[in-house]
């Protein structure tokens, strides 16, 4: 297909096309955004953090492989990555109070996730996906997988601790009395709370819900929440403003990332783009063709931040390329995996990234410092798992 140049006026117009498109999770941000700032106005996430550092004592550090383990599980499952937002306001509240920065909630929140999400035997938006596309049973390679998994994961949690370690501060201080008692009402906001949480993995999972979903079920917590607390429709409604106020910038980056697809996806490119990375790889030796797929995969997934696009877009050229080349279809699906899947933690056109980024307060510079290398020592992982793969006929 050929190019179809966008002009100036054109990209400016894909701004708003951007925002419409990304609107529903746009409005899950802001949603999930005041009903947690609803929860926090009660008092009753305070209350809750005191209690989880108070059981914590002095093995705080402990917490750090916890939530690792715990957000690369979503990610491993469900490519979990928006839905961590919801979690910002408590993993900061329980960083803060444990002595550690912002920047350790996101590394131990999305970074893992996203990890989990790449190294996946089991990701239904990655991997199973470009298996179906390759023409492989989705069950097929697991075990190879999983063992992958296991060493970038306990990379990652080890450059989180590290960095966790380093950059410590003093223990935040403790709840105040009135919320260390008995209360009835802030308990029951807290188990409203929880089962919201479970109702994240356990909607998108069994019930098949999307981000539609999701943003309707935290308004509904946010509004009760607040009428349990004695707030009012007044008070509810304003703590619901201040938490859109708060999310706003997260919604902006989210609606600009998405605009970068609208120019390039408008302008007939990526096609393009795709063909001319690919093509120069069939004249290397295997090994060194399938390593070099996955760099390629990598640089493919900033236009092309949706790692199940992705693979729609570049399965049916990497297939018969591999083919040609004499390496298996897994071996291709190992190089898109670990590729578009890595490139997430890093790429400024992720908006999920750059939305927890934002709710968490770190800037992107700083979390490119951190995160980069930390991204190539896991990278050298997968790349040597697909020279292991190359050799061994997997």
């Amino acid at each position: 297909m050929a190019s179809q140049p966008v002009g100036p006026f054109r990209a400016i117009v894909a701004i708003p096309k951007g925002f419409g498109a990304a609107a529903d999770v746009i409005a899950l941000v802001f949603l999930v955004g005041g009903a947690l700032a609803v929860v926090e106005q009660t008092g009753a996430l305070r209350r809750a953090v005191s209690r989880l550092i108070a059981a914590v004592g002095t093995r705080e550090q402990m917490v750090i492989p916890v939530c690792c383990l715990a957000f690369a599980a979503g990610g491993v499952t469900e490519n979990m990555q928006e839905e961590i937002i919801a979690f910002v306001p408590v993993l900061l509240l329980l960083t803060r109070g444990l002595g550690f920065d912002a920047l350790t909630a996101a590394a131990m929140s999305v970074g893992a996730a996203m990890v989990g999400s790449a190294f996946s035997p089991v990701n239904p938006f990655q991997v199973l996906i470009a298996q179906r596309l390759a023409q492989l049973d989705p069950a097929s390679g697991w075990p190879f997988r999983t063992a992958v998994l296991a060493v970038a994961l306990a990379l990652w949690t080890w450059g989180t601790w590290r960095y966790a370690s380093r950059h410590r501060t003093a223990r935040g201080a403790a709840a105040p009395s009135e919320l260390a008692g008995p209360n009835r009402r802030l308990d029951l906001i807290l188990v409203l709370v929880l089962v919201a949480f479970v109702l994240v993995p356990l909607g998108i999972q069994g019930f098949g819900w999307g981000f539609d979903e999701l943003s309707a079920m935290f308004l509904v917590v946010g509004i009760a929440a607040g009428l349990i607390a004695g707030m009012g429709v007044s008070g509810t409604a304003s703590a619901f403003v201040e938490g859109f106020r708060a999310m706003a910038g997260a919604a902006i980056l989210i609606g600009f990332a998405r605009a970068i697809s609208v120019v390039l996806e408008e302008g007939a490119v990526l096609d393009t783009i795709v063909h001319g990375l690919f093509t120069p790889v069939s004249g290397l030796a295997p090994a060194v063709s399938a390593v070099t797929m996955m760099g390629l995969h990598a640089a493919v997934h900033v236009p092309v931040p949706s790692v199940s696009g992705q693979a729609v877009l570049t399965m049916p050229i990497l297939v018969p390329l591999s083919d040609l080349l004499g390496l298996s279809r897994q071996v291709a699906v190992l190089a898109y995996q670990y590729g578009a899947g890595l490139s997430d933690v890093l790429t400024p056109t992720n908006g999920a990234l750059l939305a927890v980024l934002a709710a968490c307060g770190v800037p992107y510079d700083r979390w490119l410092r951190f995160a980069a290398p930390l991204v190539a020592l896991v990278a050298l992982v997968g790349a040597a798992a697909i020279v292991v793969a190359v050799v061994t006929g997997f």
